[in-house]
């Protein structure tokens, strides 16, 4: 540590002077430091990009593809409304359904008996396994051949957590009302049975398993309009409560009868439809307005990024005002972005003559890609041939391309890759705090600008020390000096 003298036998401002003699000496620490803030500003915009693409891809496209957004018709269920609810999709054939929920389906479950503790109070779910009155405890249990080892410290409640979080594919459930346990069949389907067999004498004992009940099936009677008044429903069954006939999906609620079945009838609705592509349309227009704006921002070169001393002589506002224009055009003329850019407005361009077919148009060239749509055109299209309009959004069978929306998905994706290449954010995630990976291009640039400011900054510290060291040894050979001129001075 280098003693730091005040000055007072020179009469100089010894702090004032090293400080203007370090200040041109940290001109390329300055330097350093600015483009450091620079490189991590256009991360940070990188990030915000990547983020609206994320949220493009991920949670637009990928539901906007699936069918039910592009549904052009509406099931509509009357009579008996309580036993099925119904939803058409795309290729429904508008054929009118009389549904029978004969029974539905459930899966196969074991069940105890009313459980009581050692003071025959009923059990709750805090009471202890050893508690347990006239049950066996046991170390191990053994569920569908699935081992889950117990402690003597393990409650009902423990016991559930152990059971639900193994891989018996299987759920507990406990009833504090009838203190009665219930495990049941995660699985759908007749052959999945939750049976003796299934489970070890340990558990029987250990919970007094006494009622075993298989999976069912869901039977339905259906008899559609195409048939005559002598012809009898047809019956299927499903593993599940769930069954698609005619291109409506058949979810089945309560158990019916005969006498009261329900009428499932189709009929065209664009809505849906309409509102999917309008949304696509609002956001694909805001996405490359986004990115357009950025590859296309003035760059302000003259405004560097302000060291802290600039700042402290700076009011607030003048900070924000100067930092705003220091932070712009970052990703001006950025070769990513143009690349995503063209690729979207590719996929609009080459199908632009469907497009425009269905009220879909380019505007004007200074727009830059943006499109519009005629409702009414649309609506007219959807009357006319759905199926066209589906396809050209969802793509087909016979495309091995897809549609608009898995063309984007494609072409964002590829952006993706090269933004998480170059910055280091995550092609899975939105959120704008989320961590850099290092292991990239602008995460090894700022590696290498952090080692080279450290080095830096420690020839800086060693130089103003040699700056104090120099003025210490002035300040003393002075303060020699004048002690002997005193000291001569009085012999005279």
């Amino acid at each position: 540590m280098v003693l730091r003298v005040n000055g007072l036998t020179s009469g100089m401002d010894i702090d004032s002077i090293v400080k203007e003699l370090m200040t041109a000496k940290r001109q390329p620490l300055d330097k350093l430091n600015q483009s450091k803030t620079l490189l991590q500003w256009q991360r940070d915009s990188y990030r915000d990009i990547n983020s609206k693409l994320v949220d493009f891809k991920m949670n637009k496209l990928s539901d906007w593809n699936k069918g039910a957004q592009m549904n052009s018709q509406q099931a509509v269920v009357s009579g008996n409304t309580s036993a099925v609810k119904a939803e058409a999709s795309a290729n429904a054939n508008g054929v009118e359904m009389s549904v029978t929920v004969t029974q539905l389906a459930t899966r196969s479950s074991a069940e105890s008996s009313s459980l009581v503790d050692t003071s025959n109070k009923k059990a709750t779910t805090s009471t202890k396994l050893t508690d347990l009155n006239g049950s066996t405890f046991t170390n191990k249990i053994k569920i569908n051949n699935v081992e889950i080892e117990l402690t003597n410290k393990d409650t009902i409640s423990t016991l559930m957590g152990k059971i639900n979080n193994s891989d018996a594919k299987v759920k507990a459930t406990f009833d504090e009302v009838s203190g009665k346990l219930t495990i049941t069949s995660t699985l759908d389907g007749k052959n999945e049975y939750l049976d003796s067999s299934k489970m070890d004498n340990s558990i029987k004992s250990l919970l007094n398993l006494t009622t075993f009940e298989g999976a069912k099936e869901a039977i339905v009677s259906i008899k559609s309009s195409k048939q005559g008044s002598a012809d009898t429903a047809v019956e299927y069954k499903s593993a599940t409560n769930s069954l698609t006939v005619n291109g409506v999906t058949l979810t089945l609620l309560a158990k019916s009868d005969a006498s009261n079945p329900s009428t499932i009838s189709t009929i065209p609705s664009a809505d849906k439809t309409v509102e999917t592509i309008k949304s696509f349309i609002e956001t694909y227009n805001s996405l490359i307005s986004t990115m357009s704006t950025k590859v296309g921002e003035e760059k302000y070169r003259d405004y560097q990024p302000l060291t802290d001393e600039q700042k402290s002589g700076m009011k607030e506002a003048d900070i924000t005002l100067w930092e705003s224009k220091a932070k712009s055009g970052l990703l001006k003329n950025d070769s990513i972005l143009q690349t995503v850019i063209s690729d979207l407005r590719s996929v609009i361009s080459k199908n632009m003559g469907s497009l425009s077919g269905m009220g879909i148009t380019a505007g004007q060239y200074y727009e830059g890609g943006k499109i519009y749509l005629d409702e009414s055109k649309l609506r007219q299209a959807l009357s006319t041939d759905p199926q066209k309009v589906t396809e050209l959004f969802q793509g087909s069978s016979v495309n091995p391309d897809g549609g608009i929306f898995t063309q984007m998905s494609t072409s964002v994706e590829k952006a993706l890759n090269n933004i998480v290449t170059k910055a280091g954010t995550s092609k899975f995630t939105t959120d704008l705090s989320a961590t850099y990976k290092t292991e990239s291009v602008m995460g090894r640039l700022l590696k290498d600008y952090n080692s080279r400011i450290d080095s830096l900054t420690d020839r800086l510290t060693d130089i103003e020390t040699r700056y104090y060291k120099q003025f210490t040894a002035m300040e003393t050979a002075m303060s020699k000096y004048n002690s002997q001129s005193s000291s001569l001075s009085s012999y005279l």
